[in-house]
């Protein structure tokens, strides 16, 4: 029914009863019928849809009119947003819960009738001739993108109190991953304009998604450090809503515990982007814009833009409609297997299919030993790290069939074997890397496989959690996460010529890492591996205790033995050539244990902290040639 076409009397329930044509408040809950003089027409008819869709029960401990009222309209603002957010509203929203609560209750196996082959992709090696061109065709290509962060989530579970995007992404200069990800996309923006001058936009822009819990903390963020560089209109921020809780197999919702006049609510997944761009117009402004591409990542993983360029490049060379980034995955490995599933009566899709259910699958599909590892010594399902490239014209027309809705999933924890009560209350959830499960069977779905060494280091768990991770399994810690970044630089070095020492082993909030040096720099000296490569000459060497930090686009390095720790920060116009033997007692990492309160979260969670003893800085913020030896 239409509710614009009810009057705005005191007693909305009178002129619904006329245009609704019957009486439906006769079984309505008494509280509810005492209350209707309070509400709006808006607001009875809101009331109408919840008795419609079995929710009396969300009024049974309701108060008499005069006792709590302004508790009672503010349930229908609720009611409203619930409604507003979710593509066909708090009516669609309880029908597929009771879909999948039917499918779970029975043991509905989602991927009967499906068996799993390994879809075509790209596999690349860091630094081989196809990865450098892989790499040159993506930052040709990155001007035409947009990236979408998704940031909704607090670092509690790391033992950080603050949002996870602000967050160091590493110590040696303090840079948090939002800071870190945005001189990424800024890099690849001026590199992507030198070398496609007039070839369309020239601002990458940068899409949020935030949550109740992180969006005034990311506003202020980038507020009080001016947008990291970034100017305030390349950034837009989209606020994630939570969606109702269910208390039963009938999709009843959840009253909140804490107030009886608020429906309780939880997070509703990463998949929410897809109907946040795709309501907000910023995915059709970025279409009329000219821009080709959104490029999906996650909110701490410090490696991802040592990967994307190539990947962006596998996206253009090939076409593909959505490229899911991915790292090679040992069998039976806690993470994702991107496989082809084909139905027995002809439908395909390419998607991520989670561990736990990847093994069954395959067992029941004729391969008795399920998931187990090739002659490389992986399994041959690459292992999804949940960082999507999307092309945006296909993208656009899937989005406008479901409204930016997205395949969901219900997951209630059951009290007994009978199935019919939960633990707690539950609700519908949905991942971004789902949203193939719909495409049609000529969408052109891949993957491109990278070394985890440089592509995939997130930081997840707080230092108890990772120390009790099984020998030889990643710990995902903030401890590990900064290691990664060092690894991986001095790796990438070598491979560049650079004689880099090997690491030591060191034990740091209980987990055992490798210690390479400490060797960072900003996007804009190393985007790419060719202009690493075409930044270092001669017998260049560094030392297991040294640490590096290079600031600036034109920064050369030359016949440098670096014994100790060396900063250099030049502007964009100095170009300085750095060389010779530089020897210093150089910065030292000392043991933090995690419980020490006198230290901030940040340093406790990794389990050092750096002394600066000494080091050689320079800083050139005048244009011209310099050169910078003992």
């Amino acid at each position: 029914m239409d509710t614009s076409s009810v009057g705005s009397t005191a007693d909305g329930l009178s002129e619904l009863r006329i245009h609704g044509g019957d009486d439906w408040t006769a079984a309505a809950p008494s509280r509810l019928r005492e209350n209707l003089s309070l509400l709006s027409p808006q607001q009875v008819e809101l009331a109408k849809i919840l008795l419609e869709n079995g929710q009396s029960h969300l009024f049974e401990h309701w108060s008499k009119p005069g006792v709590d009222d302004e508790q009672k309209r503010a349930f229908f603002d609720q009611v409203t947003r619930l409604t507003s957010s979710y593509p066909g509203g708090l009516t669609s929203y309880i029908k597929t819960a009771r879909e999948l609560l039917a499918d779970s209750k029975v043991g509905k196996n989602p991927y009967d009738g499906f068996t799993p082959s390994v879809p075509s992709g790209e596999v690349l090696t860091f630094g081989s001739d196809t990865f450098v061109q892989y790499e040159e065709a993506g930052v040709r290509e990155a001007r035409k993108a947009a990236f979408v962060l998704v940031a909704g989530g607090l670092g509690e579970r790391l033992g950080y109190n603050g949002i996870k995007v602000a967050l160091p992404s590493e110590s040696t200069t303090g840079t948090c991953f939002l800071q870190h990800y945005i001189e990424y996309i800024l890099a690849l923006q001026d590199a992507s304009c030198r070398l496609t001058p007039g070839e369309g936009p020239t601002e990458i822009p940068l899409a949020i998604m935030t949550s109740d819990d992180t969006h005034l903390r990311t506003v202020k963020l980038l507020e009080s450090n001016s947008y990291f560089g970034m100017k305030p209109t390349q950034i837009k921020l989209l606020k994630q809503e939570k969606v109702a809780c269910l208390d039963d197999n009938d999709a009843r919702l959840a009253v909140d515990p804490q107030n009886k006049y608020k429906i309780q609510t939880k997070p509703h997944g990463h998949g929410d982007v897809h109907s946040l761009l795709y309501s907000s117009g910023l995915l059709k402004e970025w279409h009329d814009s000219g821009r080709r591409w959104v490029l999906f990542f996650q909110d701490t993983n410090g490696l991802l833009f040592k990967a994307i360029p190539a990947a962006l490049g596998v996206s253009a060379t090939n076409e593909y409609h959505v490229n899911s980034l991915a790292v090679p995955r040992k069998a039976k490995e806690a993470i994702g297997g991107i496989a082809r599933l084909t139905h027995q009566d002809g439908r395909t899709m390419v998607i991520n299919v989670e561990y736990n259910q990847l093994d069954p699958l395959l067992r029941g599909s004729g391969h008795p030993d399920g998931d187990v590892n090739s002659e490389t010594g992986y399994s041959p399902f690459p292992g999804n790290i949940n960082q999507l490239i999307f092309e945006i014209g296909p993208y656009m027309e899937e989005l406008s069939k479901t409204g930016g809705g997205i395949k969901e999933f219900v997951n209630p924890k059951y009290k007994d074997s009978t199935k019919t009560a939960f633990k707690s209350s539950t609700r519908l959830e949905c991942m971004m890397q789902d949203y193939p499960k719909t495409l049609p069977p000529a969408a052109r779905v891949g993957f491109t496989v990278m070394e985890s060494w440089f592509a995939y280091a997130p930081v997840k768990n707080n230092p108890e959690d990772a120390a009790k991770v099984p020998k030889g399994n990643p710990y995902h810690s903030a401890t590990s996460g900064e290691m990664a970044i060092y690894r991986a630089n001095s790796l990438i070095l070598r491979k560049a010529g650079v004689k880099v020492a090997d690491p030591v082993r060191h034990v740091f909030n209980g987990q055992e890492v490798e210690l390479w040096p400490r060797i960072v720099w900003k996007p804009k000296w190393g985007l790419t591996f060719s202009s690493i490569r075409n930044k270092i000459s001669g017998n260049c060497s560094i030392s297991q205790k040294s640490t590096m930090v290079i600031d600036g686009q034109n920064i050369y390095l030359e016949d440098l033995c670096l014994d100790g720790a060396l900063v250099i920060l030049a502007a964009d116009s100095a170009e300085v050539k750095v060389g010779g033997s530089i020897r210093n007692s150089g910065w030292i990492l000392e043991d933090v244990d995690h419980k020490d309160t006198s230290f901030p979260e940040e340093v406790r969670i990794r389990g050092f902290k750096i002394n600066r003893a000494d080091q050689l800085e320079k800083t050139l913020n005048e244009p011209g040639k310099f050169e910078l030896k003992p």
